[in-house]
């Protein structure tokens, strides 16, 4: 990992904002300059965006998609539900009633059809033994001994 002190950490951040900024300046990923950020205590810019978030959740209760409201402020829909849940408190923010489909007609399922007990065949015969293999004509051995 880079060796970033805490006061060039912060000094880069409010230069560059985002860790993604920061960490292309190191050569390294934007998960390792957060890593960094959580050893140090130091929270994120975009964090503190309260007046963004104030909004966010204003355009939510006024109607707005969390979709839309995402694409207003270049977020993700998950960080743009995320901000709403967390100014209600931590509850799940209440989805927008689905358009109601038309009441599906009721159709009586058919009767379900009763198998009649199978009858037993009757056992198959058995089969009579193989007769046993003959022994080797005598003709041959009789001529072999001429």
């Amino acid at each position: 990992m880079a060796k970033i002190s805490k006061t060039e950490l912060i000094r880069l951040q409010k230069k560059f904002q985002t860790d993604a900024l920061i960490g292309e300046q190191f050569g390294i990923t934007r998960q390792a300059v957060h890593q960094l950020r959580k050893k140090y205590g130091i929270d994120s810019v975009i964090a503190k965006n309260e007046e963004r978030n104030d909004d966010i959740v204003t355009l939510y209760k006024d109607g707005k998609s969390g979709t839309a409201i995402a694409k207003k402020y270049k977020l993700s829909v998950s960080q743009t539900y995320r901000i709403i849940n967390d100014a209600v408190g931590g509850a799940p923010a209440a989805k927008k009633p689905a358009k109601k489909a038309a009441p599906a007609k009721k159709v009586a399922a058919p009767a379900k059809k009763v198998a009649a007990p199978a009858k037993k065949a009757a056992a198959p015969a058995k089969k009579a033994a193989a007769p046993a293999k003959k022994a080797a004509p005598a003709k041959k051995a009789a001529k072999k001994k001429k």
